[in-house]
């Protein structure tokens, strides 16, 4: 699969190896790269138990701060009523694209939640989602200015989404402690 410009990450090939966390790795690279995006990582959560964590992160350079947490954790009560697009992934919406967080409609992002948290000016909240259900979350961002999405980058995140989200349930389903609620 030809991602973007330039750049270019074959899905399949990648997604048959024994090691998904090398598949992550390598995919959030790939794609922040050729995305030509400052950071990219993947949330995933278990929709029954709401425990989630952030395993992979790419990013530029040094400069750009890393989201990164390897532990399974519980998802804050309120994360959805204070993160419209958390709100809108746990429905199953579309995936939501971020031309400039200092000028997003409230409705779609709450901003001051968006600096404090992160620090992007322009992200892609992709939404892994099957059966009704949220998996995950895949963000690549930009820093420092806005970001116009292409049709093409619109269509190589649903491309991505389409093909990584069964692979990420495996993931899920074989990661989370079997103790945790």
């Amino acid at each position: 699969m030809d991602i973007c410009q330039g750049e270019s990450v074959n899905i399949a090939q990648i997604q048959t190896s024994q090691n998904l966390d090398a598949f992550f790795t390598k995919l959030v690279a790939d794609l922040g790269k050729s995305l030509q995006c400052d950071r990219c990582f993947l949330y995933l959560r278990h929709p029954q138990t709401k425990l989630g964590k952030v395993p992979f992160c790419w990013v530029r350079s040094s400069e750009i701060p890393t989201v990164y947490d390897e532990q399974w954790k519980p998802e804050p009560a309120s994360l959805a009523s204070e993160d419209p697009m958390f709100a809108a992934a746990l429905r199953t919406d579309p995936s939501i694209f971020v031309e400039d967080v200092e000028a997003a409609d409230p409705q779609v992002l709450n901003q001051q939640f968006e600096q404090e948290n992160f620090g992007h000016r322009a992200l892609i909240h992709g939404h892994l989602c099957q059966d009704g259900q949220l998996w995950g979350v895949l963000q690549p961002c930009i820093f420092g200015r806005p970001r116009v999405w292409t049709d093409a980058d619109r269509r190589t995140i649903a491309e991505v989404i389409a093909q990584i989200t069964p692979t990420a349930i495996i993931y899920i389903q074989a990661a989370q402690p079997k103790n945790l609620p």
